[in-house]
């Protein structure tokens, strides 16, 4: 199992699993998929915007809570 440092992590990792898929997606089944690549892409450039971030304000509400790397505890 891994650690996810915080949700601004976790952000950018379901956000790559998502383009990922969908580019799969496109090329494998439908081309069409390519689509939600754009939104992502959009999406992402309307948070660096507007400070708005819809995955962050939905993970909030799952109860994800943010955690600095300085507060991880290091296995020695």
């Amino acid at each position: 199992m891994f650690v996810v440092s915080g949700k601004n992590s976790l952000v950018r990792l379901l956000v790559g699993v998502l383009v990922l898929a969908s580019v799969i997606l496109s090329q494998l089944h439908h081309p069409n998929w390519s689509y939600f690549t754009g939104f992502i892409g959009f999406m992402l450039i309307f948070s660096s915007v507007t400070g708005i971030c819809p995955m962050e304000m939905m993970l909030k509400k799952a109860g994800v809570q943010e955690k600095k790397i300085c507060d991880m505890k290091t296995n020695s």
